[in-house]
C-alpha cells in the first residue's frame, strides 16, 4: 500500500500532514510541560518557605479566582481579536513572570507578596489564553479531521503534563529551585517560537466587540444547545462527584498502606490511563457517535471509582484508577468534538470560556466535596457515595437529554442562532 493510501485511511495522518497543526501541537506540548511544572514549582516552593497545608490550599484558590471571575470576558475577547495573538501575549506574561521568581529566587529575596503576585498574574494569563486556544483548533484543519486533530491535541496534551512535574523534579534535585524558573521561560520561548508560523484562517465573519451583550450571547448560545450544556454538565457533575484524587494521600496511608512510593503510584495511575486510552483512540477510527461515547465513558468512571472506594487491593486500586483515566480521556475528546463542533467559529471563544468555567469548577469543587464528606464520614464512603452519584447524575442525563444521546457531528450547526 503506499504512502498516500495508508495517509487516506486514517485521519490522524492526514491531520499531522498539516505545518500549521503540527507547529500548534509542538507548541502545546512546549507550554503545557510548561504549566504543570510552574504548579508542581509553586507547590514545592510554597511548603518549602511556609511549612503550611494551608498555603497549598491557597495557591488553588488564587488560581481558580481569575477563571471563575474573567473566562467569560476572555471568551469574548478571544472572538473580537486575533486569537493566535492573544495566547502569544498570555504565553509573554507567565514567561516575565518566571523570570521574577528566578531573579529573586537566585537572589534569595523571594517574598510571599511576589510568589503570590505571579500565581496570580499567571492565573489571568491562562484565564486568556484557555478560551483563545480552544476557539484557535478548529480553525487550522479542515471539519472532517476536526475529530481527529482532538485527539492528537488531547495526546500531545498528556505527555506534556506529566513531563513538567518529572522535569521539575530532576531540575530541582540537580540545579534548584531558581532553575525551574528559568526551565518554564524557556520552555514558553520554545511554545512562542512555533506559534509564531502558526497560520489560522481569519475569522471573516460574525466579529462583535467585547461587551456584556456578546458575552450573554455565549451564555445563551450553550443553554439552548441541549447536546452542548449536557456535555459540560455531565462533565462537571461527574468530577464532582466521583473524582478521589484529593484523597489519596488517605487511601496511600490508612487504607491501602503502601507508603510514599505507593501514593506516587496512585497519583499516576489516572495519568497512565489517559495516556493509554490516548494511544488506543490514536489507532482506533474516529467516534461516530461522541454522545453516546461520553455517556457510556461517565458510566465507566463512575464504576471504577466505586471499585477504588472499596478495593483493599493495592494493585486493583492502581488497577481501578487506570480505568477512570482512560474513561475520563474519553469524556474529555468526546465533549471538545460535541463543544467545538456544534458551535459557529464567531462565538467558540464565548463558548470555550463557559467550558472552562465548568472544567474548572468540576476540579475545585471536586475536592471541596470529597474532603468535606470523607471528614464528616469517612474516605470510602466519600468515594463510594460519590460514584454512586455520577451514576445518578448520569441516568437523569441519559433520560432528559435525548440530544445528547443522539448527538453526531454536524447536527444542530445549522440551526437558527438564540436570540439575546
Amino acid at each position: 500500500m503506499s504512502d498516500d493510501s495508508t495517509a487516506q485511511s486514517h485521519g490522524t495522518l492526514l491531520v499531522l500532514r498539516d505545518r500549521s497543526f503540527r507547529l500548534f501541537i509542538v507548541s502545546r506540548f512546549f507550554s503545557g510541560a510548561a504549566r504543570t511544572l510552574l504548579r508542581a514549582t509553586f507547590a514545592w516552593q510554597i511548603f518549602a518557605i511556609t511549612g503550611s497545608a494551608f498555603h497549598l490550599g491557597l495557591i488553588g484558590l488564587v488560581q481558580f479566582v481569575p477563571t471563575l471571575l474573567l473566562s467569560l470576558l476572555a471568551g469574548a475577547v478571544a472572538d473580537t481579536y486575533d486569537r493566535l495573538r492573544i495566547i502569544m501575549s498570555a504565553l509573554a506574561v507567565t514567561m516575565l513572570g518566571s523570570l521574577a521568581l528566578y531573579v529573586a529566587s537566585s537572589r534569595g529575596e523571594l517574598h510571599l507578596a511576589l510568589f503570590y503576585g505571579v500565581i496570580l498574574l499567571a492565573a489571568v494569563a491562562a484565564s486568556f489564553e484557555g478560551p483563545a486556544r480552544a476557539a484557535l483548533l478548529p480553525s487550522l484543519v479542515p471539519r472532517a479531521l476536526f475529530p481527529n486533530a482532538v485527539v492528537v491535541n488531547s495526546t500531545v496534551q498528556n505527555l506534556a503534563w506529566v513531563s513538567g512535574p518529572l522535569a521539575m523534579g530532576f531540575v530541582i534535585a540537580e540545579f534548584g529551585v531558581a532553575a525551574a524558573y528559568l526551565l518554564h521561560a524557556a520552555l514558553i520561548g520554545a511554545s512562542l517560537a512555533a506559534l509564531a508560523f502558526v497560520r489560522a484562517r481569519p475569522l471573516t465573519r460574525g466579529r462583535r466587540e467585547v461587551s456584556l451583550e456578546a458575552i450573554r450571547e455565549g451564555v445563551s448560545f450553550v443553554r439552548s444547545r441541549q447536546a452542548v450544556l449536557g456535555a459540560m454538565t455531565l462533565d462537571m457533575f461527574a468530577v464532582i462527584f466521583a473524582g478521589a484524587t484529593a484523597l489519596l494521600p488517605i487511601f496511600a496511608t490508612d487504607i491501602l498502606h503502601v507508603g510514599p512510593r505507593g501514593y506516587g503510584l496512585l497519583t499516576s495511575a489516572l495519568e497512565i490511563g489517559t495516556l493509554s486510552m490516548s494511544v488506543i483512540l490514536l489507532a482506533l477510527r474516529t467516534i461516530e457517535r461522541p454522545g453516546r461515547a461520553l455517556l457510556i465513558a461517565v458510566g465507566v468512571y463512575g464504576l471504577s471509582t466505586i471499585v477504588f472506594g472499596l478495593s483493599r487491593s493495592f494493585p486493583l486500586s492502581v488497577a481501578a484508577f487506570i480505568v477512570a483515566g482512560m474513561a475520563d480521556q474519553v469524556s474529555v475528546v468526546t465533549r471538545a468534538m460535541i463543544v467545538q463542533l456544534s458551535t459557529p467559529d464567531e462565538i467558540r471563544g464565548r463558548v470555550s470560556s463557559v467550558n472552562l468555567i465548568f472544567i474548572g469548577a468540576s476540579n475545585q469543587l471536586g475536592a471541596v466535596e470529597s474532603g468535606f464528606v470523607a471528614a464528616l464520614t469517612s474516605a470510602t464512603f466519600a468515594v463510594v457515595s460519590g460514584g454512586i452519584g455520577c451514576l445518578v447524575v448520569l441516568a437523569i442525563v441519559a433520560a432528559k437529554l435525548g440530544e445528547l444521546r443522539r448527538y453526531r457531528p454536524g447536527v444542530g450547526l445549522e440551526e437558527p442562532r438564540p436570540r439575546v
